[in-house]
């Protein structure tokens, strides 16, 4: 199978879909790998090094799109990018559908084959080719927390672990998954009082024999949310719903019984966001303040780090991406029920519950898709 590695074009957006070392397992599967000029120069990976393994430079993005039968991006297709897309084209990427009504009806108004990275499954059940971009994240969340906390930023003026004599902040984490736990990690790591919320009484048990004596798992209920909110210096918003909505845990009301200066780190901003007050945000301009409370809701914090979430990405994706080369979509997704769970749109049609369910829309039945 052609498979185009494109140069993403989203705002600060650095990373790329595939080291030179991926290109080079590709190419000797027997795939021929096309990449975009400059596709890898933002992760300090050079036209020459891609060439060395194996892949075509190419000069536009027109060219990718209109040679390969799969088309990789690290971020979902911008607006510009629609009118190259062809009909039964595989695009392998983070779409993120249920964030974005817009690029759901773009994309099956454009009836191409959409897999989305953050909904493949893996056979115990994880999301593998969104964890590593959730360890990224989690732990970029307090490095962003502890900075702008910082009185000239805006924040209250405090450090996190605090020094001798002086209390340590305190850092408020709903949602104990993959991004939750690698922020309280950090967050213990430099010495804060963390609190970390989940709703699975089984997952607290779990995180009750491993996490650091500084972390405190508890139960989520809204009561919870709201006491310990006013206690918070940074707050970290780490939810996940498996390809559907986030659901808004701190409402606007909640912000005027914090204390002014602290920061909201909003990791689920790609799924809609989990605070009222969220709306995304770039890299160039992450924050802004809501009733004296700084915001932070840049919806691709990994780009911010390339080479080390490209590399981790590349290690994720390429088994599948290989698979899919190599069997195609259907083949693939009849082998794999975790590529199978990937399909978010085909020919038209919406397979993904969550997706569905975002905007009320009917959702197809992947087993029909594929068996027709």
């Amino acid at each position: 199978m052609i498979v185009g590695i494109l140069k993403e074009i989203k705002t600060e957006e650095n990373r790329v879909c595939m080291t030179p070392a991926g290109v080079e397992i590709m190419s000797t599967q027997g795939h021929r790998v096309l990449v975009e000029e400059s596709a890898g120069a933002g992760s300090c990976f050079s036209d020459e090094q891609y060439q060395q393994a194996g892949a075509e430079i190419v000069n536009t993005p027109e060219e990718i799109y209109r040679r390969s039968a799969m088309v990789m991006h690290v971020k979902e297709p911008q607006p510009c990018e629609y009118g190259l897309i062809r009909e039964g084209q595989i695009i392998f990427t983070y779409f993120h559908f249920a964030a974005s009504e817009a690029l759901t009806h773009a994309m099956m108004e454009l009836r191409c084959v959409c897999i989305a990275y953050e909904t493949i499954k893996g056979p115990n059940g994880s999301l593998p080719l969104l964890i590593p971009m959730s360890e990224v994240a989690g732990r970029m969340a307090v490095q962003e927390g502890a900075k702008y906390v910082e009185r000239a930023q805006g924040g209250r003026g405090i450090l996190l672990g605090g020094v001798p004599g002086v209390a340590p902040a305190t850092v408020l984490v709903l949602g104990g998954g993959v991004v939750g736990t690698h922020a309280a990690q950090m967050a213990c790591g430099l010495g804060a009082k963390v609190y970390l919320l989940d709703m699975s009484l089984e997952r607290l048990r779990h995180l009750s024999e491993f996490m650091p004596k500084n972390c405190f798992p508890l139960m989520a209920t809204p009561a919870a949310v709201r006491e310990l909110i006013q206690q918070a210096d940074v707050v970290i918003g780490a939810v996940l719903l498996h390809g559907a909505k986030t659901p808004r845990l701190v409402s606007r009301d909640m912000l005027k019984t914090m204390k002014n200066g602290a920061v909201m780190i909003d990791v689920a901003i790609d799924q809609g966001g989990c605070f009222e007050t969220s709306r995304p945000t770039t890299h160039r301009e992450p924050t802004y303040a809501v009733d004296g409370i700084i915001h932070y809701c840049v919806s691709n914090m990994p780009g911010a780090v390339p080479l080390t979430s490209t590399m981790a990405l590349t290690n994720a994706t390429l088994p599948y991406a290989a698979m899919i080369a190599g069997k195609g979509w259907r083949e693939a997704a009849r082998l794999a029920p975790g590529v199978k769970e990937g399909i978010n749109i085909v020919n038209g049609l919406v397979t993904c519950s969550g997706v569905a369910a975002a905007f009320g829309m009917e959702c197809s039945s992947i087993d029909d898709v594929l068996g027709g």
